[in-house]
């Protein structure tokens, strides 16, 4: 699309209000890189509803004029889904002034919140009233909840309750020509066609603009014991997951795979850590237990028999609040970690559960063995499938001029090892730009095909974050 003329600029400004826009560099610098810096974009304008009826009337201006929109949220996707296209033709619309928490059901177990509401006081207003919201990521006190449903969003808990997909249970959104999917009644059950929220989570903001969610709760758990565990490699580790769901009846919140090699690199890299076990460990397990009184005990006697069957080598079970915070904070900080130790290839692949141990070590073993140097730090959600698949530069002077020459064929050999063993390429960050080529050439075709016409049967002026996703 060509660049948006003084009078669309125009129009797109009325729509949103007097207030709710901007054009200054430095309002507008810090929406246009991506969290990891490997995406830089431009854009003439950036607006700021702070209604539904000003997206609507966003929405409608711009496919009057023909000018491409990109929605962002809280601009921490990892995919470059939400930053706008280089060659300045597109404008910003961001959700974060949309952040009221409408209402919470306690006793329906439902919250009704606004699209820019940020995922951590979603979390304190489900606590205020007894509940949980069960997704839980590093990046809680910025993430907002309609990028999390656009991206379809995983994290931590998803072991227990599913992903975003799961979580959703009534939307509302502004569709490509300015009508409006009005679904919040999050009704338990409608069987009444097409679920066509379902098209929007997920949709990497490409179908329609969240608004408005009604977001599925849990009641608050009694009691919740979190663990670190050493152990020999990944077989070692499922088995340990196992055991654990089997002892505690199926109360296992959150099952994390850690490298020594990632947790040297928390150590190293940011202050205020130490190391959670004495002595060395191949392998780091983090789990925890939430539900009913006496998990403390199912924790404990799990971990002995672990110990006895020769799945771990040594644990620890965080005796306050904030000794399992400190435990948490290890895991949700590593990619920071890794971040500040040098350049890496990431991939967020998912394989299935069972094949996940002998995936981790042959991938390993070929990508290592492919690229001399590489260094693989592969760590996450063991207990759904989801490995962060990072493929590090070598320790030397010229590591990122070492990374940009391999980078691509890094990705593909990846991608290929992934799909051979009948996996995704994208776990839970979406496809955005860095992965558009490689789903073209390694998807479904049949299900491209469908994608590719829904979205020109829902945007056929192709003016919802082009460039992304399809």
């Amino acid at each position: 699309m060509p660049a948006p003329c003084p009078t669309a600029i125009a129009a797109l400004k009325v729509a949103a209000g007097d207030g709710n826009w901007s054009e200054a560099p430095d309002v507008l610098a810090p929406r246009l890189t991506d969290w990891r810096g490997h995406f830089h974009g431009a854009a003439p304008l950036l607006l700021l509803p702070r209604h539904r009826d000003q997206v609507v009337a966003i929405v409608r201006a711009a496919a009057a004029h023909r000018v491409a929109l990109v929605p962002q949220g809280g601009n921490t996707g990892l995919v470059g889904g939400g930053i706008a296209p280089a060659d300045g033709s597109a404008v910003l619309i961001a959700t974060n002034r949309m952040d009221a928490i409408r209402a919470v059901d306690a006793a329906g177990l439902t919250m009704t919140v606004e699209a820019g509401a940020i995922l951590q006081n979603v979390h304190a207003a489900a606590a205020a009233a007894g509940c949980e919201f069960p997704l839980s990521l590093g990046a809680k006190g910025s993430a907002t909840i309609g990028g999390l449903i656009s991206t379809n969003a995983g994290g931590v808990q998803v072991l227990r309750h599913g992903t975003m997909r799961m979580l959703v249970a009534g939307l509302e959104a502004v569709l490509p020509d300015g009508s409006v999917l009005n679904q919040l009644t999050g009704l338990a059950k409608d069987n009444s066609g097409y679920d066509i929220k379902q098209l929007l989570i997920g949709g990497e903001g490409t179908l329609g603009i969240v608004t408005a969610a009604a977001l599925r709760l849990v009641p608050a758990p009694a009691c919740r014991v979190v663990a670190w565990a050493g152990v020999p490699g990944p077989h070692a580790a499922l088995a340990l997951l196992a055991r654990l769901r089997q002892a505690s009846g199926g109360q296992v919140e959150s099952f994390e795979l850690i490298p020594d090699a990632g947790l040297q690199l928390v150590l190293q890299h940011l202050p205020g850590h130490r190391a959670p076990l004495a002595g060395a460990h191949p392998w780091h397990v983090l789990v925890e237990l939430a539900g009913q009184d006496g998990l403390q005990t199912v924790m404990a006697d799990g971990l002995a028999a672990a110990a006895a069957a020769g799945e771990l080598a040594d644990a620890v079970i965080a005796a306050s609040g904030a000794q399992a915070a400190a435990l948490w904070r290890i895991r949700e900080e590593l990619p920071e970690a890794e971040r500040r130790d040098g350049p890496a290839a990431h991939h967020d692949i998912a394989v299935a559960v069972a094949t996940m141990p002998d995936f981790c070590e042959s991938a390993t073993r070929a990508v290592e063995a492919a690229f001399p140097g590489a260094r693989v730090l592969a760590f996450g959600h063991l207990g759904d499938g989801n490995l962060h698949f990072n493929v590090r530069a070598p320790d030397r002077p010229d590591a990122r001029a070492w990374l940009a020459a391999r980078h691509e064929a890094i990705a593909d050999l990846t991608y290929d090892l992934v799909t051979a063993a009948g996996g995704s390429i994208s776990a839970e960050h979406g496809i955005g730009q860095l992965k558009r080529t490689a789903l073209a050439r390694l998807g479904d075709p049949a299900k491209l095909a469908a994608v590719r016409a829904i979205k020109a049967a829902l945007d056929p002026l192709g003016i919802l974050n082009p460039g992304k996703l399809v």
